[in-house]
């Protein structure tokens, strides 16, 4: 629904106000109940409180299993070692002791970091990363994706596809009983091979590639419709030869929705023209984490994610009140060419 005055007042980050105890701000990377929250938080703390003691640390978790568990796996993924047991240990436990029980001048970093893919702890004086350099993903024709510019004799200036609510892409294959946690991280094979989803990729990395900060998709899109729905989902695509099931393996990293009719506002909702290109801009979640020499950086598109995201009828409406037979299809084309490119906009750090 819109962002009105209900909502507003309810949005934590904003409240942060004469916060004057030291802060630590925990989330896990994979928090499929509240991977924004965390985050936003510190940031919330952070603007309103520039004296306060503030830091955020992120681990490779779900929900609580800085708490529980022992932190090592998750999915398909293994992290290495005890991350859950480090945080209790060497984080969490000296930031109480410093301040219920010190002389709170114990110096922390204040942001403390789990680094997916190369699997270690980063310490920041600062999140995001004042290190950090912007690095930008361009979106082209042949499903390609790369660090040039789209350029005049793209093959073709856009691709595009055919979004059905009534056939939505689902938030993760095989057969599903209930929502589960996996989906943030989970292999995103059996999307790639849909119709309705798009794919651009990069060539196998010939370096480390470490991704730190924040996220934004700038997107070139038309529609046959006045309304549709944009997930933007950033993927780490192992090599043929990476053991066992990870071979070819498409982790998923991070990902978000908009839906475009609030790519300007959030309180004031506009229709998208049918045929006409629009500019649709919007923020993921931070991310950090490590694509290591020869995996491909890929880049997936679609316009639904069910039932993670409730069905848009691509119809300009109050959702909640949509008919059965409000639900049409809708053509989709994302652009890449030099007048009207799309890219993903990353920050990345040093080794």
């Amino acid at each position: 629904g819109t962002y009105d005055e209900y909502w507003q007042s309810r949005s934590l980050p904003s409240h942060m106000k004469g916060v004057a105890c030291a802060v630590m701000t925990v989330g896990g990377w994979f928090d499929a109940e509240d991977c924004w929250g965390a985050l936003n938080t510190y940031q919330g703390v952070e603007a309103n409180n520039p004296k306060t003691q503030n830091t955020l640390v992120m681990g490779p978790w779900y929900h609580g299993m800085w708490a529980s568990g022992q932190g090592q796996t998750f999915g398909d993924q293994n992290f290495g070692s005890n991350t859950s047991a480090y945080f209790q240990d060497e984080i969490e436990f000296p930031f109480f002791d410093n301040y219920l029980r010190g002389d709170g001048r114990l110096k922390r970093p204040e942001a403390q970091m789990f680094q997916t893919g190369s699997n270690r702890w980063r310490s920041f004086s600062k999140w995001p990363p004042k290190e950090a350099k912007e690095l930008t993903l361009n979106l082209h024709s042949g499903n390609v994706a790369d660090f040039s510019p789209s350029a005049e004799n793209e093959v073709s200036p856009f691709d595009e596809y055919v979004s059905d609510p009534a056939n939505p892409v689902p938030y993760q294959g095989g057969v599903i009983k209930s929502r589960t946690r996996e989906y943030m991280l989970d292999d995103q094979r059996f999307a790639s091979q849909r119709k309705d989803v798009l794919t651009f990729q990069t060539e196998p990395l010939q370096k480390d590639l470490n991704l730190a900060g924040s996220v934004t998709a700038d997107i070139a899109l038309e529609s046959t419709s006045t309304d549709a729905d944009l997930i933007v989902k950033v993927v780490d695509v192992f090599p043929s030869d990476a053991p066992g099931k990870l071979a070819d393996y498409q982790m998923l990293v991070r990902a978000e929705v908009m839906r475009t009719k609030f790519r300007k506002s959030w309180s004031n909702p506009s229709p998208l023209e049918p045929g006409q290109i629009a500019e649709v801009k919007y923020s993921l979640p931070d991310i950090c984490h490590t694509l290591l020499k020869g995996h491909r950086l890929m880049i997936q598109i679609q316009s639904s994610w069910f039932p993670l995201v409730d069905r848009n009828p691509q119809q300009f409406m109050n959702i909640y009140h949509a008919k059965p037979e409000d639900f049409q299809k809708a053509t989709i084309r994302i652009h890449h060419s030099k007048e009207h490119p799309s890219s993903i906009r990353f920050q990345a750090t040093p080794n």
